[in-house]
């Protein structure tokens, strides 16, 4: 074995570090747990022979994709028994994340929500084919299965997203103005304020994880979601402020209650107006807001 094999071994796998850590996100949903898959795709890299690697790219992203299929298959049921609605772990991201418009939009709360729906070989092949481009070949040597067996699982599991996702991409300034508006009606306390903001069939969705009180389903409609939101202002008994920050890619708010981090709320925007929010109270889910977590696609 040659002296600067682990040295190649390692410049390797750092330069391909952040879109290792991407793929396994995009497939878990935990970066808790792409974290545990990068330093499991590691060990098995440096055993690998770099001489028989034609494409060290392909080869990482398939080594991590396998292990993330693992353990998201493993995952399931505890998620089954999960309390409440499991929403994606935000991540702080960086600006060059929301400059991005496909990466963001790959990340985004909204999209990772709806990949939650999916089955794992289903998301494995979505992540692969749709949001990083891997031809069917590749995604088939990657997942054991025929070119064509591959091809039919994209088209059922592109459809099934697109019947999900939101129709209509969203700015940034957009809805950055419609947080703007919801964070001072939290802050005044003014539900006209917050009715005004939100869409009739406004959605919001809340993951306590049997920690923190949240709401055990979603709950639709902007009355009902300005009494829950309003109502869990009072019960806090503490002041309640709200900070603008980036989340997934996009604009979120940081809320906290008595100067404490108390959650994080993503939003889905139309024509002004929010028409989803998606806010993760969990404690183990808001470890990744005081550092940027840098993504890639490539």
């Amino acid at each position: 074995m040659s002296a600067h094999r682990p040295d190649a071994a390692t410049d390797t796998f750092i330069a391909h570090r952040n879109l290792l850590f991407t793929v396994a996100y995009e497939m878990l949903g935990s970066a808790a747990d792409a974290e545990d898959i990068l330093q499991e795709t590691w060990l098995r890299w440096v055993k690998v022979d770099l001489k028989e690697v034609r494409e060290p790219r392909a080869y990482l992203v398939r080594i991590t994709t396998r292990l993330a299929l693992n353990r998201l298959r493993s995952a399931q049921h505890r998620r089954e028994a999960y309390v409440g609605p499991w929403l994606p772990e935000p991540l702080l991201t960086s600006p060059d994340v929301a400059e991005d418009a496909e990466l963001a939009e790959s990340v985004s709360m909204a999209l990772m929500v709806v990949l939650e729906t999916l089955g794992p070989t289903e998301r494995a092949v979505f992540v692969l084919r749709e949001i990083f481009g891997f031809g069917f070949d590749e995604i088939a040597t990657t997942l054991e299965k025929t070119p064509a067996a591959v091809r039919q699982i994209a088209h059922r599991a592109r459809e099934h997203v697109e019947a999900r996702r939101p129709r209509v991409a969203v700015s940034a300034v957009e809805a950055r103005a419609a947080l703007e508006g919801f964070r001072i009606a939290v802050e005044t306390g003014d539900p006209q304020a917050i009715l005004r903001v939100l869409a009739p069939d406004v959605v919001l969705v809340s993951d306590g994880g049997g920690v923190k009180q949240a709401a055990l389903r979603p709950i639709r409609g902007a009355d009902k979601v300005a009494r829950f939101i309003l109502g869990g202002i009072q019960k806090s008994g503490a002041i309640v402020t709200a900070e603008a920050t980036v989340v997934n890619g996009s604009p979120a708010l940081a809320l906290s209650v008595g100067g404490e981090l108390d959650g994080v709320l993503a939003a889905r925007v139309r024509d002004g107006r929010i028409t989803g929010l998606y806010f993760v109270r969990n404690p183990q889910k808001l470890t990744r807001l005081t550092e940027e977590t840098t993504l890639s696609l490539r």
